[in-house]
């Protein structure tokens, strides 16, 4: 066979077969690059999920007649002024979308340059190349593609239902949508609105919040907490759900490098990571994160989709994500979302809306059956010891005051009133009541005691035996041993033996007779993924946690009044106590509007 040089047609539909693997792909690339040329309205029309027609339309700086032929040139882009690809400032810089869209599809580009009093346009179809002509345009610049794939009519059966495609469409313009709340964009579907998030023209930490909550629903702002953090030149600024705004997968964070969308498998192992002492295992938090990094810190040159970016120095991009969102989550640890108490209210009335009782809605209708707890007798005198028949050592056993001053009706979790199913403390605030779940509570409170009382006075080590000598591969175990001083104050000793063997000499003593081998290697398996050693951490706290569950005071406890109290007051002086262990909700806190509401008053 003869090394031949491929001709440019199908040099371009090889390209496209890199960049342009659906309709959400063609939009990304148009859309992105109407964002570089400065537009601030970006209007997108489809037809038949985008297959039949792509029409994108902007008010950006547009292109003169002599841009026009070098635009549909693989290769061509304005945006590489120095040749540095270490200083790119926009979306795009290949110059290979165009092309690659022209060779599979109709494309015809027309634009108008600001400043310019003529419009002038260029078809490309299939690869092959027209004239540019005068056309009629405002300025800006209109792209319609055609027939999509009609050159390569085998990659339509890869294609799903349009559908299918129109949501990843949408899903493309949000995410822009979100890093530039400054731009209009508007998304129809055969003529049918979809998608229009008007400009915002505030600073951004006002105009984000309103153009995420148009994207993500309503409580988006109520239940997430502002991230502000920088280090050695590098920002990291936007929102991070509280624990208990959680969803049932990761599809709710949103990560954005000089406000590139980008999916980065490590950086969200560092959410999961910031996230794992609140969350249950099964429950995914909710985060939308923009990380603002100077050009040469960065390449965004490791991807054709250019979805991937690489730092320069990650552990420092890491250590940063993983203590701003630690502290922002933190500053607000003791409060519950707001989608409990709708989840309460919800429960009390079928038919409940949130969103239509938050804009003065009709009142919904009272359902049929309404089940009511009996209240516990509140008892003035102390009640008997709060541990059952559970039996602790002493120094893991709870300290619950029972004399306290009288409970304040303006402290955030009010004055305890009364005591349903011995499981749930009812207080009364100034704006409503509040449900506290007594065992979920203090279980948090003893949680965050013990958790307090490792750090101050470190992980007791015991030595073991006969070392155990766990085998893993020579870079696994290069890996464990590099951070070796970490392990030591959690209070794993480790020493190589060979290069692809490591020797435990001293395990935390908390973790009793455990699988030493296996926690080794999950350790291992977790540098491999996140270069974070989450397994040795998740599991002392998995212990803390099963203590602080057996130490605290169990539902079917009668408490006195005093003793709810103390626990209301503790509950507001621990942090995280929103969420117990588990992420579940430790308390739902009722308006009294909201009451109202269940009678009809309002």
């Amino acid at each position: 066979m003869t090394i031949r040089r491929l001709p440019p047609t199908l040099v371009n539909q090889i390209a496209a077969g890199e960049v342009i693997e659906r309709p959400a792909s063609v939009v990304k690339e148009l859309v992105e690059n109407a964002v570089d040329a400065g537009a601030s309205d970006i209007d997108v029309a489809l037809e038949n999920g985008g297959v039949s027609l792509i029409r994108v339309r902007d008010n950006g700086r547009g292109m003169r007649a002599e841009e026009l032929a070098l635009a549909i040139e693989r290769h061509a882009t304005s945006k590489l002024p120095g040749d540095d690809l270490l200083a790119i400032h926009f979306m795009g810089f290949r110059g290979e979308a165009l092309p690659s869209i022209g060779s599979i599809a109709r494309l015809q580009i027309t634009s108008r340059a600001r400043g310019e009093a003529d419009a002038f346009s260029i078809l490309v179809e299939g690869g092959e190349v027209g004239p540019v002509v005068p056309a009629s345009l405002g300025e800006g610049t209109l792209i319609e593609v055609r027939d999509l794939f009609y050159a390569i009519p085998a990659r339509l059966k890869f294609l799903k239902s349009a559908r299918t495609e129109i949501t990843n469409v949408i899903d493309i313009i949000e995410r822009l949508a979100m890093a530039h709340p400054d731009i209009r964009f508007r998304v129809t579907h055969d003529g049918r609105l979809m998608r229009d998030f008007p400009a915002l023209t505030q600073d951004w930490v006002s105009a984000a919040p309103q153009r995420l909550e148009k994207i993500l629903g309503s409580g988006f702002a109520a239940n997430t907490a502002l991230v502000d953090a920088e280090r050695e030149g590098i920002r990291l600024t936007g929102f991070a759900g509280l624990p208990t705004f959680n969803k049932s997968t990761s599809g709710a964070q949103y990560l954005f490098v000089n406000r590139r969308p980008v999916r980065d498998r490590l950086l969200l192992g560092v959410i999961r990571a910031a996230y794992q002492d609140y969350l249950a295992r099964d429950r995914h938090p909710v985060a939308v994160l923009f990380l603002d990094v100077p050009t040469e810190l960065v390449d965004v040159n490791v991807h054709p989709a250019k979805a991937e970016v690489r730092f320069r120095d990650s552990q420092l991009v890491r250590g940063l994500l993983l203590s701003a969102v630690r502290a922002a989550i933190g500053a607000t640890s003791q409060r519950a979302s707001t989608t409990v108490a709708e989840d309460a209210l919800a429960a009390f009335t079928p038919g409940y809306n949130p969103g239509q009782a938050a804009m003065g809605g009709a009142v919904p209708s009272l359902p049929q059956r309404m089940y009511y707890g009996q209240a516990a007798p509140a008892m003035q005198s102390p009640a008997a010891p709060l541990w059952g028949s559970q039996v602790l050592p002493m120094q893991h056993r709870a300290q619950m005051p029972v004399e306290v001053a009288a409970a304040p009706i303006d402290a955030p979790l009010g004055a305890a009133v009364a005591q349903l199913h011995q499981t749930y403390i009812v207080a009364q605030t100034q704006g409503g009541l509040v449900i506290v779940d007594q065992h979920a509570a203090h279980e948090r409170i003893m949680y965050e005691k013990f958790k307090e009382q490792m750090q101050t006075q470190g992980v007791a080590r015991q030595i073991l035996l006969i070392p155990e000598v766990v085998e893993l591969t020579d870079a696994q175990a290069a890996r464990l041993l590099a951070r070796a001083d970490e392990w030591a104050r959690l209070g794993l000793m480790l020493e190589g033996f060979g290069e692809t063997t490591v020797l435990v000499r001293e395990v935390p003593s908390i973790l009793g007779d455990s699988d030493v081998a296996g926690l080794v290697r999950d350790l291992a398996d977790d540098l491999s993924l996140y270069e974070d050693g989450l397994a040795l951490a998740d599991k002392l706290e998995a212990i803390l946690s099963t203590m602080a569950c057996h130490g605290s005071v169990r539902a079917g406890r009668v408490l006195s009044l005093s003793e709810m109290n103390a626990l209301l007051r503790q509950m507001e002086a621990t942090p995280f106590s929103g969420q117990c262990n588990h992420g579940r909700p430790t308390y739902v806190s009722l308006a009294k509007a909201d009451v109202e509401k269940l009678f009809g008053r309002r």
